[in-house]
């Protein structure tokens, strides 16, 4: 399929898909190309320019987005590595520990673990701040 932008004689301009440019040559030479606006038959092509898809940049564009989201997943997964040998594993008593911690002056204690919509809007009322670290898995 060809799209051609087309002119009549009274300057109308439009557009007209055709199967390739023979067909176009060969209904022209026929008379059964008309105005869509005032039906004249003198048709001819109007200038245009092609659009050309360059699949190497399209190509090099994409191979870079796989190199960033790369970069970002080993980012994430030094910061996981960090968490884990840093901070002490709670599980799902997230919550109540960092209370325990945030209440308790003395303690400096570094945790980790997991918490609930709920419990982290809770925590927020309360004042604490949490910081949520997507979690990446090492395996893939």
């Amino acid at each position: 399929m060809i799209k051609y932008n087309l002119i009549c004689e009274n300057n109308h301009e439009f557009e007209s898909w055709f199967a390739n440019s023979k067909e176009f040559d060969n209904l022209k030479r026929k008379k059964l190309l008309d105005c869509i606006y005032c039906s004249s038959k003198k048709i001819k092509k109007s200038i245009m320019s092609p659009m050309i898809n360059n699949l190497n940049k399209n190509k090099d564009k994409i191979n870079d987005v796989g190199s960033l989201l790369k970069n970002e997943k080993k980012t994430l997964l030094q910061i996981r590595e960090y968490v884990e040998k840093n901070f002490e594993y709670v599980d799902k008593n997230f919550s109540q520990k960092v209370k325990d911690i945030y209440y308790d002056n003395k303690s400096n204690k570094a945790i980790y673990g997991t918490a609930t919509s709920k419990e982290k809007r809770e925590l927020a009322e309360e004042g604490i701040d949490l910081l949520s670290i997507p979690w990446v898995n090492k395996d893939n």
